[in-house]
C-alpha cells in the first residue's frame, strides 16, 4: 500500500527528483510529469505473439547465447558487451533468468 500511495522510496520515481522539475515550465523539454499508459489486451496479446514467433525464431542460437553471458557473468567480466550479442537472440525474461541462475536476485534491504 504504502508504494502506491508514493510513501515507499523508490529511486528515480519518487525521490532523487529534481525539485524545480516543475518549476521550469517551458525551459524542460516535454512534461516533467508523464501519466502512465497501460496496455490494452490486444495489446498485450499481440506482445506474447510476437515474444513467441521471436523464441521459436532463435532458439537454435539462443541456449549458446545464454552460456556464453553465463560465463563470462561468472568471470567477472564485464558483461555489456555479451549482453548486446545475446539480445539478437534472446528475450529479456530468458537473459534475466540466465543471469539469475548464475548470480542470485538481488534484493534490497528493508
Amino acid at each position: 500500500m504504502l508504494k502506491h500511495e508514493g510513501k515507499y522510496p523508490i529511486i528515480g520515481v519518487n525521490t532523487f527528483r529534481d525539485p524545480d522539475a516543475d518549476e521550469a515550465g517551458d525551459l524542460v523539454e516535454g512534461p516533467s510529469c508523464l501519466e502512465l499508459a497501460r496496455a490494452t489486451e490486444e495489446e498485450k496479446e499481440s506482445q506474447l505473439k510476437r515474444l513467441a514467433q521471436f523464441q521459436k525464431r532463435n532458439e537454435k542460437q539462443a541456449p549458446e547465447a545464454l552460456k556464453r553471458l553465463q560465463k563470462v557473468a561468472l568471470s567477472g567480466e564485464n558483461i555489456f558487451a555479451e549482453l548486446m550479442n545475446s539480445v539478437r537472440c534472446c528475450s529479456l525474461g530468458q537473459i534475466t533468468n540466465a543471469l539469475y541462475d548464475v548470480g542470485g536476485q538481488y534484493r534490497r534491504n528493508m
